[in-house]
């Protein structure tokens, strides 16, 4: 394969002097001809106009040091040789304009000569393969006018502690992005590794679908965290439900007002575009914002730009737009209650958060994660003793656990439960206690009239329908808790962790006994049910 190399004329440094001896000087350009062992047959030479004089001396030194390198100039004209922007933008122009063929040629970006901004600039181009090559620098040498150079390999991924250092920032994020929950749904996993990417390297409108207490709102913190982290923005995340926003109070919020644009308004206010100015919005429920506000916000989002409640003069802001909703955006179009145009600009990155009854499987660490937040914010450590854990591991995967508000509502039991522990502990009692509430919170949500799902394995709807409220959800607690005993002893000790201390006569087993038969149920016969 030829051997190519891009560079720029050195005003000083291939100068040389310009005398007779200058060929016995080293200088970048001509110097780099003069190894045997690297041989160069196309020199692609940018240069400033200025150094037109230095150009002509230093192709005839080249001709002469390498008759066979085909030298190709291109002049970069500017004002300014240290303003970046003009000096970037000619480069740029020479890059897209040339045909690079990989598969016939190696290129070389030579960085030893040009100014400053000049160098800056051939490393950008050749680090976003504009210049489809490797870095070239090289250095005098007490060895000869040749000098020395040296490779730079840009392809990361070939050097372990950089591509090691890479992979860890990326899995810590990963985590992040997580809570820090080590989760086992793969699903959810695949989500958040393609949410990291995304959210380092793209400012487009993220579109987080999901119900009610997924994590929506927690998920947009951390992408902005993560970003901030990196240097990717610079100003805050400001956060707005937009359920809460109505009439001329959603165009004010949003978009702010001018003075009097309204009854009421006495002085002018900024709305949130503004403050989220080289930062993140997140527009939770998005579904619930009026077409009006829709359509200015489609404007914020294309042109950077939008007019104020009562107001004559554009403003600007850039944002970046994560939106949430609980609400299928498709089927809102279809009723005419969303933007079609809309839409179709938030949903470049769409991400589905499944609900906490599709992830039950992170169900238990999810539990360790509550409990560890729990401690942080108290300064004492509560858990659960083993058979309280694993009689609400039991309850919260059975059908009749709802969880409607997902891991709002988990964060809720668990502080509840955490807030009553005595000595840092939840026992038995605090956890039968919390499973009657949320019975009882979720019963008029069951879509069978049997109240209690649980016990549709064990009694008939009709026995069911007989028994109070009270009984329903009682009884559903004691079977529960003895699906997850080993004996009926040992359920009977959780049951009556408390009074049997009082009796003078401890039978546990035999009070438990009595309860299950009056509803036409024995111990074995539970745990043969739960085992099938």
């Amino acid at each position: 394969m030829n051997n190519v190399v891009i560079g720029i004329l050195g005003s000083r440094l291939d100068h040389g002097g310009l005398g007779r001896r200058r060929l016995e000087r080293w200088r970048p350009t001509v110097s780099l001809l003069m190894h045997p062992e690297f041989p160069i047959h196309e020199y692609l030479l940018l240069y400033l106009p200025e150094d037109e004089a230095l150009l002509a001396v230093t192709l005839r030194d080249m001709a002469a040091v390498s008759p066979h390198t085909r030298v190709s100039c291109f002049p970069i004209p500017c004002d300014d040789a240290w303003d970046f922007e003009q000096v970037y933008s000619q480069i740029h122009g020479i890059a897209v304009s040339q045909t690079f063929d990989t598969e016939a040629n190696n290129y070389f970006v030579n960085i030893t000569t040009g100014t400053h901004v000049a160098q800056i600039c051939l490393f950008l181009l050749a680090e976003a393969h504009y210049f489809p090559g490797k870095l070239l620098q090289s250095s005098p040498s007490k060895a000869g006018p040749q000098g020395t150079y040296h490779i730079i390999d840009l392809d990361l991924s070939r050097y372990d502690q950089i591509a090691s250092r890479f992979a860890r920032e990326a899995s810590d994020a990963v985590a992040y992005l997580k809570g820090g929950i080590h989760t086992r749904n793969a699903a959810f996993n695949e989500l958040i590794t393609q949410l990291e990417q995304v959210s380092i390297k793209s400012v487009a409108p993220i579109l987080l679908n999901g119900p009610t207490g997924a994590g929506k709102s927690q998920l947009a913190k951390r992408i902005f965290e993560i970003k901030k982290q990196r240097g990717l923005l610079a100003g805050k995340l400001v956060e707005v439900n937009c359920a809460t926003l109505r009439g001329d109070n959603a165009m004010s919020a949003l978009f702010g007002h001018v003075k009097g644009a309204f009854t009421g308004a006495l002085n002018a206010r900024t709305g949130l575009l503004r403050e989220a100015h080289n930062g993140i919005l997140f527009l939770d429920e998005i579904g619930e914002l009026g077409l009006d506000e829709q359509a200015m916000l489609l404007r914020a989002i294309e042109e950077k730009t939008f007019m104020p409640f009562g107001g004559d003069q554009a403003v600007a802001s850039d944002f970046q737009l994560i939106a949430g909703t609980h609400r299928d955006l498709f089927e809102q179009v279809r009723q005419k209650h969303f933007r079609e145009d809309l839409l179709a600009r938030i949903n470049l990155w769409t991400y589905e958060l499944p609900s906490l009854k599709n992830r039950m499987e992170d169900f238990e660490p999810n539990i360790d994660h509550e409990l560890q937040a729990f401690t942080q914010k108290s300064g004492h450590k509560v858990s659960f003793n083993k058979a309280a854990r694993a009689a609400y591991l039991a309850f919260a995967h059975q059908p009749e656990a709802l969880w409607r508000a997902n891991f709002r509502e988990l964060n809720s039991s668990i502080t509840r439960m955490a807030t009553l522990a005595v000595g840092g502990r939840i026992t038995e009692n605090i956890v039968l206690g919390e499973i009657l509430r949320l019975r009882k919170a979720w019963a008029g949500f069951q879509e069978s009239t049997v109240q209690n799902t649980v016990l549709e394995r064990y009694v008939s709807p009709q026995q069911c329908e007989a028994m109070d409220l009270f009984d329903q959800l009682q009884l559903g607690a004691v079977i529960t808790l003895c699906e997850s005993s080993r004996s009926m002893a040992d359920a009977g000790r959780k049951l009556f962790n408390q009074s049997r201390d009082k009796k003078s006569s401890v039978n546990d087993s035999h009070r438990l006994k009595q309860y299950l038969q009056k509803f036409g149920l024995t111990f074995q016969e539970v745990q043969n049910i739960a085992n099938n």
